[in-house]
């Protein structure tokens, strides 16, 4: 399975720069995610990667060998899109047989593949439906399994789960990812859904104007985003900007406690679930609103005009106009890169 090298790319669409000088590793085996708000390049940068588009400038190596020049299907990848793109004349079975036929497969093996891939993913009793006889999770496994059977080392998936409802989203991630460890491709999957992006990866490459605005393991870019916009977009933030003295930066709220040295300006950010209510609490406000979520309450909670967001267990019952104590974790906090004097 082939690691994946993306050196110096850029891509000019006329007087647009959809990625400027993008630079990545994908590991052999790994698997990663292109994440970011629409028009961010991730789709692009995908495209590039297949071989759809050619970059304006920068390369595409697969094991180390330059296949920027190389056609699509020269390339050991296949794609899951979001249209799932089945063949609507074509049974489950013939559908996912279809790429085998077009390299020209021994019928045995071509037999074997598909068997094994409608068994793996539980279609073999849907083997002779059309795809209009599927639910939306049951085309999304046929157009996997027709990307598994031409044997790719990379498949890359453009938004593959964004049709399907949110509990059906869920079960068929895990489906995928399980797979992928089982079968051990490299996977290339862009999202702009958050949640998936931090279930499913190994790595997370956050785009945002066409470059790489951070990148790390789920844990990391959650709990240390380095940017606002890597803190606003991924998961809710609560941020405060203004001076920091003695370890702390003074808010309506009260202290927030951070380990950094003092500065005339940067910009903190926590997360709403590493709250600790406590009636020692050095922070306060006052619950403007309640959200109940089953497992846990969202608190909107005030102090001196602003609003911070808590998250709090379900168990909780806090009643809208409460004051409440709290405590941030010092280790927690983080100070972003991008706020002024940083």
């Amino acid at each position: 399975m082939p690691g994946i090298d993306i050196e110096g790319v850029a891509m000019r669409f006329g007087q647009v720069d959809a990625l400027k000088d993008v630079s990545l590793r994908v590991p052999e085996g790994a698997f990663v995610t292109l994440l970011g708000p629409s028009g961010c390049g991730k789709t692009t940068l995908l495209n590039i990667i297949a071989g759809f588009l050619a970059p304006t400038r920068g390369r595409v190596l697969f094991d180390g060998q330059d296949v920027t020049g190389l056609r699509p299907e020269a390339r050991d990848t296949a794609m899951c899109f979001q249209s799932y793109a089945l063949f609507p004349h074509l049974s489950v079975q013939e559908n996912i047989a279809f790429g085998p036929r077009q390299k020209r497969l021994e019928r045995a093996e071509t037999a074997r593949r598909v068997t094994g891939l409608m068994e793996q993913l539980g279609l073999a009793p849907h083997a002779a439906k059309l795809p209009n006889a599927l639910s939306g999770g049951q085309q999304q496994r046929v157009a996997l399994a027709r990307a598994l059977a031409v044997a790719p080392g990379v498949v890359l998936f453009d938004e593959p789960l964004s049709n399907l409802d949110a509990k059906l989203r869920d079960q068929v991630r895990t489906e995928i990812r399980d797979l992928q460890r089982r079968v051990g491709f490299t996977a290339v999957y862009v999202t702009h859904d958050q949640a998936e992006a931090l279930a499913m990866s190994d790595t997370v490459f956050l785009l945002n104007g066409g470059v790489i605005e951070q990148s790390g393991g789920p844990r990391d870019i959650y709990f240390r985003p380095r940017t606002r916009f890597a803190a606003d977009f991924i998961g809710a933030a609560n941020l405060h900007d203004g001076p920091i003295s003695g370890g702390a930066m003074d808010t309506p709220f009260g202290p927030v406690p951070v380990d950094a040295p003092d500065a005339a300006h940067r910009t903190l950010c926590w997360r709403p679930e590493v709250v600790r209510l406590t009636e020692a609490g050095a922070l306060s406000g006052k619950v403007a609103h309640v959200a109940f979520q089953g497992g846990w309450l969202d608190l909107f909670v005030t102090a001196g005009g602003q609003t911070l967001r808590l998250q709090v267990s379900g168990t909780h019952d806090i009643p809208e106009g409460a004051t409440i104590r709290f405590d941030i974790p010092r280790e927690a906090v983080v100070v972003l890169k991008d706020g002024a004097n940083a």
